[in-house]
């Protein structure tokens, strides 16, 4: 439950990210400059107010910031919760075109959109948007997964592989030598795929999946 304390330190925090004041800040977004003064974030009898969605928009507007990076700052204000970042989100089908990875198989370019995610420790992390029945029961139409290039594969774990045909799938890792790798597809309806290293472009462990 989001809280007026929170509300207001994303604020501020987005002030700081701006190299603003809270009052730089309502200026840039052409508001009161006292609209975010502490003065205006409670009554007299000391309820606390909230901030309109019309000035939350306009600042987000003058600072060109989207709404999930503002969540982002919501979530950084919350106690106890790990530190958000922005994490590049494609759909599965796109990645397979040319443009949204690097030559190592790291997210490139500007095709990607984002989504605040805890931090983790890994600058190459990225989100995949699940399309399609072929990962049911595991993955639905819609479900997110986060993957991360710099954790190794093991046997067992659910891996993101794309080949050099650009062909992008989501499968158990079943078997990795020096030579072949073998998956184990997650929806028993479609069969298992084996490639040589030499078709395969990158394999990436899935670390995370919205449910």
């Amino acid at each position: 439950m989001l809280t007026h304390k929170q509300i207001w330190t994303a604020i501020d925090a987005l002030a700081v990210k701006n190299k603003l004041s809270a009052s730089g800040l309502a200026k840039l977004a052409g508001l009161d400059p006292t609209t975010f003064n502490k003065s205006k974030r409670g009554a007299p009898n000391g309820k606390l107010r909230w901030p309109s969605t019309e000035s939350i928009s306009k600042i987000l507007s003058a600072t060109g910031t989207s709404l999930d990076e503002f969540v982002a700052l919501v979530i950084d204000s919350i106690p106890g919760q790990p530190p958000m970042r922005l994490v590049p989100l494609v759909g599965m089908a796109q990645a397979g075109s040319r443009g949204f990875f690097d030559d190592a198989g790291f997210p490139a370019g500007s095709g990607w959109d984002e989504i605040p995610f805890p931090d983790l420790g890994d600058e190459r992390a990225y989100a995949l948007e699940v399309t399609g029945d072929s990962m049911l029961p595991v993955y639905r139409d819609g479900d997110r997964i986060i993957v991360s290039p710099s954790a190794p594969p093991r046997r067992g774990d659910r891996v993101v592989v794309k080949t050099l045909a650009g062909e992008v799938m989501a499968k158990q890792l079943n078997r990795l030598s020096a030579q072949r790798v073998e998956l184990k597809s997650l929806n028993p309806a479609y069969e298992d795929r084996a490639f040589a290293l030499t078709e395969i472009t990158f394999i990436h462990r899935i670390i995370w999946a919205s449910q």
